[in-house]
């Protein structure tokens, strides 16, 4: 569903973990959209049912791409521009306050 466009010119690639595991992604994109291309569907389990959840909207207002970036997590995986040696994990279920 999701491909790059073939007439854009390539990015410079940049590397990343995604869940722990190595990845790449294409600098100046998005860290949802770093994700999508990884083949990860889903940035976050809810709290209840722990139901995955994908970037919708990919500007800042449905926040169903929260991510764990370096560590501090619930942020919008749409909003933040990817960046050399980034961590970044999905989420399961709720954050604990604190962490």
């Amino acid at each position: 569903m999701f491909r790059r466009l073939s007439d854009l010119a390539p990015a410079d690639a940049v590397g990343i973990a995604i869940d722990g595991q190595p990845a790449t992604a294409r600098a100046g994109d998005s860290v949802a959209a770093a994700l999508l291309a990884n083949g990860h569907a889903a940035c976050r389990e809810t709290a209840v049912g722990g139901v995955p959840r994908g970037p919708w909207c990919l500007m800042g207002v449905c926040f169903d791409c929260l991510v764990t970036i370096d560590g501090v997590g619930n942020r919008q995986g749409c909003m933040v521009s990817i960046r050399e040696g980034m961590r970044i994990d999905t989420q399961r279920g709720r954050r604990e306050v604190g962490r």
